[in-house]
């Protein structure tokens, strides 16, 4: 896969704590049959080979579906699972550094705070970044505040590289989202709403769709 390609629209990401019922290669199988195209798998709860396991087994799924798939954090495990790439935050590996070890075919995700970083990662050979947080999340504590759609608008307009917004992103906000110009939208709880995964994807997808349509015009 060029490392320029990223899908556009919902980018779903399986957290170990976010359906703890569920193992992370149930989460996989649930959302590649609800017709996900990009995922990112991250596992950040219990020790680091138990979590490689995890991760390894749901990048396998993703795989075999044909959904594009990052792992989070971790390049030997984006590596040694076949995953199409990695996304790295702000405590991980240097992105100069993901993207020396990855090669050039992988796609590359950096986590960055404004248009600013974006110009840096795509320095360092980023693919995409992902910004955010745009709204509150309660999935994981991030040490920034939160953006709003305003700022968002702004920080795509000076994003060399397409940009998928995360942070407290659910169908009740997707379409006012998407309106943005971001490339795609991180979900993470709200996948699991409903308990119709295929419904919910099919809904947030089409929020998105939405969103981008009326954005252009």
């Amino acid at each position: 896969m060029s490392r320029g390609v990223l899908p556009r629209g919902l980018y779903a990401v399986l957290d170990d704590g976010g359906r703890p019922e569920l193992s992370l290669a149930e989460q996989a199988r649930l959302l590649a049959r609800a017709g996900v195209r990009v995922a990112q798998v991250r596992c950040k709860r219990g020790p680091a080979r138990v979590a490689w396991t995890s991760v390894r087994d749901a990048v396998a799924v993703l795989r075999a579906a044909g959904v594009v798939t990052l792992v989070n954090d971790r390049v030997d495990w984006a590596l040694l699972s076949g995953a199409n790439g990695v996304h790295v935050g702000d405590e991980d590996l240097p992105p100069a550094e993901a993207r020396r070890l990855l090669g050039p075919d992988r796609v590359l995700g950096v986590t960055v705070r404004g248009a600013a970083g974006a110009r840096e990662a795509a320095a360092a050979g980023a693919s995409y970044v992902g910004l955010g947080p745009v709204f509150a999340t309660r999935t994981k504590e991030v040490p920034a505040p939160v953006l709003g759609l305003e700022r968002l608008r702004a920080e795509v307009q000076g994003s060399p590289l397409p940009v998928v917004a995360i942070g407290g992103i659910g169908l009740d906000t997707v379409t006012a989202v998407a309106r943005t110009g971001v490339h795609g939208v991180a979900v993470v709880s709200d996948l699991w709403v409903g308990g119709d995964p295929a419904a919910r994807v099919e809904a947030l997808q089409r929020g998105f769709l939405l969103g981008e349509t009326e954005g252009l015009t």
